[in-house]
């Protein structure tokens, strides 16, 4: 009779056993990647659905959120880009008639961006198709794991923004 086969832990019991470094970072690289996967599905399905990008979508998004519009230097901080990056898409939206650019009272070299009407519906239409989209990408998230989810990703994100010093 031969001695039997040892037994292969299985994926809990590594991760029960592994130190907290390295369980958190495998949390980190599940995080990168699921939220890799579900951009890079919205970035093609923007492009083909809507004939638009994410960073188009991120500024009119920025844009609808402000209606009276914001200055450049304001838009590039809240979407965390350049200004050049910012300026390329909002000439593009211009020119289609999305975002209208004003002169900002008092200082001749600012430019304040807001959507025009046409803007406000395209904005609407394809937020309504991203949330639609968000939602089914994620179906398999009950309800009951939502709230915890939502909590701990807004935990992380406080903690690192306390640890950065920054209100």
């Amino acid at each position: 009779m031969s001695a039997p086969e040892p037994r292969t832990p299985d994926r809990a019991e590594e991760a029960a056993r592994a130190p907290l470094s390295k369980q958190r970072l495998r949390l980190w690289l599940r995080m990168l990647e699921a939220t890799r996967h579900i951009e890079a599905r919205l970035r093609d399905e923007l492009r083909t659905e809507h004939d638009s990008t994410l960073p188009r979508f991120d500024v009119l998004a920025a844009l609808y959120r402000r209606p009276a519009g914001l200055r450049m230097s304001e838009l590039s901080a809240m979407l965390k880009v350049s200004n050049g990056n910012v300026t390329g898409i909002v000439e593009r939206l211009a020119g289609e008639g999305h975002v209208e650019r004003l002169r900002v009272e008092g200082d001749r070299r600012a430019m304040r961006v807001r959507l025009t009407e046409d803007g406000r519906a395209r904005f609407a239409e394809m937020a309504g198709w991203h949330e639609a989209r968000v939602n089914e990408l994620l179906k398999d998230i009950t309800a009951e794991e939502l709230d915890p989810a939502i909590e701990l990703l807004a935990r992380i994100g406080r903690d690192q923004h306390d640890a950065d010093g920054r209100d």
